[in-house]
């Protein structure tokens, strides 16, 4: 009996492998085996099966094996459709989830605590909060023991559905009633703050997580620090990445060129420097918006040969070049004054096939304008199938530099009558420079005409 409950275990330990190794032929081959050797696989067996089908096939797949355990004559237990109801919540199978757990009741297994966070969570990844505020009331004021998994699932169920001030208030109330938060619980409210843009309260937050004797992890400091980047809080995020650097943490490839981004923002290139020296000596694996990070900052610097160097590095990876890597690469080449190279670059997209390259004519267009090449830039934004309001205030700017303030106002006029609006400081432009040389009647027609552009939008 006991060399029998042996190999039962060593059996599913072997499961378990080859499950957790995404490698399901060799689990069912090794199941098999075992039936012909005398060991029958248990409830045990067929779970970690339906857990690994539903988390790597697919839940059709898995729901079969609950076939299989009926024909083997084994009865499945919680456990069993705990996995399923996971696997169908995953895929947003909220029918399905209902089903199983309803099957569940039938079959007069009972649910467990695990059954109604499965649950709780499916009906807020498709958006039904009520539904699964019912669900934790039912846990809360039933006979189960809420677990901290259960207030996490809540918590951040809450946030994701926008729900912010409740899942705060949530996280209060059980603090009262003595639930002492983990550091997941603090990330997940971190996290909801800073996606609500409250980067002030997720600090505070952040402060409070350190006074209840937990440590920030590298998950809570990166969420704090991409927070304050997204609000501009630059010396915030700074401050944070330079805490994160001193306890050891390390950053991926995501959070390195954020820094290195906002770095160049700052104009801080020496720092902006030493962090794309850091991300080349590691070796760490880049995506292409990485990619085009680090392309944008040596095309600021002016090292438009370390610019290209990347580019080729892009192809070898097997990384596709977009339309945002080109555009940075003709702004870089205007910026350095070289518009032959610019034209030449975007005819390379053209011929490519390279999606719409309206930010690529832009950077041409502003270029060829600074160069003092103000008629080659008209024709170009004639020959313009879309234009943009960036493209008619490049060139409204740059007539009014020009002195070409007539002209200005009748494409400030065209760009109206497209629906688009000019920024503010275009407009004064225009009419400061149509007063300034006499055209004062041209002036007070294009103010009316501004302000009833502005009545009927």
């Amino acid at each position: 009996m006991v060399r029998r409950w042996l190999s039962a275990r060593l059996l599913n330990i072997c499961i378990i492998s080859f499950c957790r190794a995404q490698n399901l032929a060799k689990a069912e081959a090794v199941i098999v085996d075992g039936i012909r050797l005398g060991i029958l696989p248990n409830v045990v067996t067929y779970n970690n099966l339906i857990d690994a089908y539903c988390r790597f096939v697919g839940f059709d797949a898995a729901y079969s094996v609950l076939q299989r355990m009926r024909e083997a004559g084994i009865r499945p237990d919680v456990v069993t459709f705990n996995s399923l109801i996971a696997g169908a919540t995953r895929r947003h199978l909220l029918s399905k989830a209902l089903d199983l757990f309803d099957e569940m009741l039938q079959r007069g297994i009972h649910p467990d605590v695990w059954s109604y966070n499965t649950l709780m969570h499916c009906f807020f990844k498709i958006g039904k909060p009520e539904e699964a505020n019912r669900i934790f009331r039912d846990i809360i004021l039933g006979d189960f023991s809420p677990c901290p998994a259960t207030f996490n699932i809540m918590i951040n169920g809450l946030c994701k559905n926008g729900y912010i001030n409740n899942a705060l208030m949530l996280f209060r109330n059980l603090q009262r009633h003595g639930f002492v938060p983990q550091l997941m619980t603090y990330n997940i409210l971190i996290n909801g703050l800073c996606k609500a843009n409250r980067s002030g309260q997720a600090r505070k937050i952040l402060k409070e997580l350190r006074e209840s004797g937990l440590e920030p992890n590298a998950v809570t400091y990166t969420i704090v620090m991409k927070c304050c980047f997204r609000s501009k809080q630059y010396d915030h995020g700074l401050d944070i990445m330079s805490e994160m650097k001193s306890k050891g943490f390390t950053f991926d490839g995501f959070a390195y060129c954020t820094i290195i981004a906002v770095l160049v923002k700052k104009g801080r290139m020496e720092e902006a420097n030493s962090y794309v020296e850091q991300v080349l000596r590691t070796g760490i694996e880049l995506d292409l918006v990485s990619y085009n990070t680090l392309i944008n900052m040596y095309c600021k610097e002016g090292k438009l040969d370390a610019a290209y160097k990347l580019l080729d590095e892009i192809e070898k990876g097997g990384l596709e070049c977009d339309v945002y890597t080109h555009s940075i690469i003709i702004n870089g080449l205007c910026k350095a004054g070289n518009i032959v190279a610019a034209q030449k670059h975007l005819e390379y997209m053209n011929m490519m096939g390279i999606g719409s390259n309206l930010v690529a004519l832009n950077c041409l267009i502003d270029g060829l304008c600074k160069s003092g090449q103000i008629d080659r830039a008209m024709e170009l934004f004639e020959s313009m199938e879309v234009k943009d309001s960036f493209t008619y205030d490049s060139l409204v700017n740059n007539l009014c530099k020009a002195r070409r303030y007539r002209c200005a106002s009748k494409l400030m006029l065209s760009c109206i009558r497209g629906g688009m609006r000019l920024l503010k400081a275009s407009q004064r432009n225009v009419l400061d420079g149509l007063r300034s040389t006499g055209f004062t009647y041209e002036a007070k027609k294009l103010q009316s005409k501004l302000r009833l552009a502005r009545i009927l939008s």
